[in-house]
């Protein structure tokens, strides 16, 4: 049985965020899932749930645990769900878990303020997909450029998804973690906001700041973040062999 990961992307973008990761771990001969949660990508059509969004990245995990020991992996949303799965699906199946740009919790005056910051985006000429498309070309390197938006960009789902991510206990979720854990950041990361209360609720996950990257670090620094990735998979495959309890 070979390693498995089961990737979950971030607001607005698709699982081909993921195509340079998924690269890197196939040449290994590791098992790949990058999800589309509800709203998003091949699901654009759907509405966007919390309990829709677990529900996939429960399917997706429960699959690939038939094949080998899964590293559960998310971006952004995406790594904000796959804690909050992990640390509250005592039964989940897997092995560690990879969490980048998302140490920070989904309530309060930060939720409220990203929210109006997307609605104005969201008028501008073209719903901003302008603006995106500058943004990304100043910050992302070229042969990663293009994966955020391979998928499509989920801007009907965008204000839902981030409403529900108040109904999360994200410390909860923290702090009952059973697996080795990875929380991963750019060094300007917005998102770093409670990364230093991430640290006090999981004292044994492994932290790593990535200098001079922004949020979106899986594609700005992708081979900085697959070294992560690489990291984790020998730790939890080494778990997975010895027979030993998994270690956080």
């Amino acid at each position: 049985m070979s390693a498995q990961v089961v990737f979950v992307h971030g607001i607005r973008t698709s699982g081909t965020m993921w195509r340079r990761q998924a690269t890197h771990l196939q040449a290994s001969g590791v098992g790949v899932r990058s999800v589309d949660l509800p709203g998003h990508g091949t699901r654009m059509d759907e509405a966007f749930t919390l309990e829709g969004a677990l529900a996939t990245i429960d399917a997706a995990v429960q699959d690939a645990a038939a094949e080998g020991p899964v590293l559960l992996v998310g971006h952004s949303m995406g790594g904000i769900l796959a804690t909050a799965y992990a640390g509250t699906t005592p039964s989940a199946p897997i092995a560690g878990l990879v969490a980048a740009s998302c140490t920070s919790l989904p309530r309060g005056i930060g939720l409220a303020a990203y929210r109006v910051i997307l609605r104005v985006v969201d008028r501008l000429p073209g719903r901003g997909l302008g603006l995106t498309r500058l943004m990304l070309a100043a910050t992302l390197p070229e042969d990663t450029r293009g994966d955020f938006a391979a998928g499509g960009y989920a801007l009907d789902a965008q204000d839902a998804a981030l409403a529900s991510l108040a109904a999360l206990d994200l410390r909860a979720a923290v702090q009952d973690l059973k697996v080795p854990a990875w929380f991963v950041n750019g060094q300007f990361d917005q998102l770093r906001l409670h990364e230093s209360a991430f640290r006090r609720w999981a004292p044994e996950a492994r932290f790593t700041v990535v200098p001079r990257a922004s949020h979106l670090v899986t594609a700005m620094r992708p081979d900085t973040f697959n070294a992560v990735l690489d990291d984790a998979l020998v730790t939890m495959t080494a778990d997975a062999e010895s027979g030993q309890p998994a270690r956080a």
